[in-house]
């Protein structure tokens, strides 16, 4: 892992601080106050003065004994590229989320990679039915043992998805006892988000009509991630399945904002 150091000879004014803060932040992407306190020569209370004052401008967020750096989205990737990224991990995620899934239950999941592992791994379970916008699985002949129910409506290629007033008017007719989010960013102080409003909207009417547990699925990359449109706070988020590469200290934050967070092995 890179670092930046700094003689402890030199003295440093709150600027130059900043920019090697944000230095050393890009580097690590999350760190503690006293990793960043020893990498500047400088206190801990010094760190988190500045990290206050980087967390007003919106450049990092500041977490339970250090901060991680907001990485901005301005644009979806598409669906093949991100299904070649943390592939065992999405993997992993997708059977934990899976295995949540009871008898009866009626089921929302969004488009994404991640949920379509989850949707590959629901095997099973009596009288499940899913509804989704998520169109990737119904091309390569993969076989379902649940009522699957793909929305109408616009279809987006690039993320294998169906948007629109069509999909948003199916929906609005079910309420689902459990709802499965794939998301582009999770952050303490943005919550989740997506890139692109289509998707956005979909996403929320899933979770607004869902009677029971969201369940966010997210590989750690997505953490400290802030994409273009909110589909959800951080309270209305139930469960968040990830993979063992979650910092800590972000597992902790995440817990003391009552979200159980579920380490898929």
């Amino acid at each position: 892992m890179d670092t930046v150091q700094i003689p402890a000879s030199l003295s440093l004014i709150p600027a130059q601080r900043h920019e090697l803060l944000l230095k050393v932040l890009a580097a690590q992407r999350i760190a503690s106050c006293a990793a960043l306190a020893e990498a500047l020569n400088v206190s801990e209370s010094t760190v988190r003065r500045d990290l206050e004052i980087l967390e007003k401008q919106g450049l990092i967020e500041r977490t339970r004994g250090g901060a991680i750096l907001n990485e901005r989205i301005r644009y979806e990737a598409e669906f093949v590229q991100r299904a070649q990224r943390m592939i065992e991990e999405k993997r992993l995620i997708g059977r934990a989320a899976a295995a949540l899934v009871e008898p009866g239950d009626v089921i929302f999941a969004n488009s994404g990679t991640t949920t379509e592992q989850v949707l590959r791994h629901i095997r099973g379970v009596p009288n499940v039915t899913v509804f989704t916008n998520n169109t990737a699985l119904l091309n390569d002949g993969y076989e379902f043992d649940y009522e699957l129910v793909v929305l109408g409506g616009s279809y987006l290629p690039l993320s294998k998805a169906v948007v629109g007033p069509l999909t948003s008017a199916n929906l609005s007719q079910v309420y689902a006892t459990k709802t499965f989010i794939g998301i582009e960013g999770i952050s303490l102080r943005y919550g989740c988000t997506v890139s692109t409003f289509p998707e956005a909207e979909i996403i929320r009417l899933m979770i607004e009509h869902t009677q029971g547990p969201v369940v966010v699925v997210s590989d750690h990359t997505k953490w400290g991630a802030v994409s273009n449109h909110l589909i959800a706070r951080l309270e209305q988020v139930d469960k968040l399945i990830t993979d063992r590469g979650l910092d800590a200290n972000a597992r902790m934050a995440l817990i003391s904002r009552s979200i159980e967070v579920i380490v898929a092995t």
